[in-house]
């Protein structure tokens, strides 16, 4: 790959700033999909499964389920954001070729678009952890860390969102990257249960899960039990997000500027 010096400015904050305008016009239904859906995973599994399971890491499974979905939550948002909704700016709307008319570069483009997916990573991640607190499933001001954890991973599953937008001819392709990706994340990274009783394979490829270290970091926070055993999780996501970040502008630029 031939990655350039980023030719970045502060015309990333009018990309966002467009975004958001277009959100505040649909929020309503946008957000009640990202609220409604893992409301009916905490009421049907925390309260109704909950029931018959035992505790798991010494907390009631309602306890130990809320943080992972709210980290869970954070992810399915940033990624459909940088998946179908950067896909249609790009190749349906032409939006990013109407902006490239402009003296902003595909790198403010594209990062613009990447904190946009942070945005809503924090956004709805943040409305779970309020509906968490309110039925008093939060033990700890160290919740309030929540948040710029989101943010970071934001960054992160949107990086990696918009690797595969650069990469697939068609809208339909992002199927794969739900139902191969996306999926096995959401149901193999300690969001419903331990990985101690997973086979060896598993808990090792596990390290290498975003969201893993997310739910350990939300869990932990939510939980009080925050501690230097932490560091390792946030050092991964940081490392990770920095690497991930130029690979997107590569592939976009690609198939914007020919």
């Amino acid at each position: 790959m031939n990655f350039r010096k980023p030719d970045l400015s502060w015309l990333v904050w009018r990309v966002f700033q467009r975004n958001f305008q277009v959100y505040r016009k649909t929020w309503k239904v946008s957000l009640s999909f990202n609220f409604f859906e893992p409301l009916f995973y905490l009421g049907a599994l925390g309260f109704g499964l909950g029931a018959y399971v035992q505790q798991m890491e010494g907390l009631p499974y309602l306890n130990y389920l809320a943080p992972g979905l709210i980290a869970s939550s954070a992810m399915f948002a940033t990624a459909y954001e940088c998946t179908y909704g950067s896909f249609v700016r790009m190749a349906y709307q032409k939006t990013y070729h109407a902006i490239l008319a402009t003296p902003a570069s595909i790198e403010d483009v594209v990062m613009g678009d990447l904190i946009y997916g942070a945005f809503k990573s924090v956004l709805y991640g943040t409305v779970i952890l309020l509906v968490v607190a309110a039925l008093g499933l939060v033990a700890s001001p160290w919740a309030l860390l929540v948040p710029p954890v989101l943010a970071v991973s934001g960054l992160l599953f949107g990086a990696l969102s918009m690797i595969w937008t650069g990469l697939v001819p068609n809208i339909d392709s992002f199927n794969y990257f739900f139902s191969l990706i996306i999926t096995p994340l959401f149901l193999f990274s300690g969001v419903f249960f331990p990985l101690k009783g997973m086979p060896a394979f598993v808990q090792q490829a596990a390290w290498i899960s975003p969201l893993y270290h997310v739910v350990n970091l939300t869990r932990d926070l939510v939980m009080g039990r925050a501690g230097v055993h932490l560091i390792g999780d946030l050092v991964w996501l940081l490392v990770a997000t920095i690497v991930l970040l130029p690979a997107p502008v590569f592939l976009v630029r690609r198939l914007v500027i020919k």
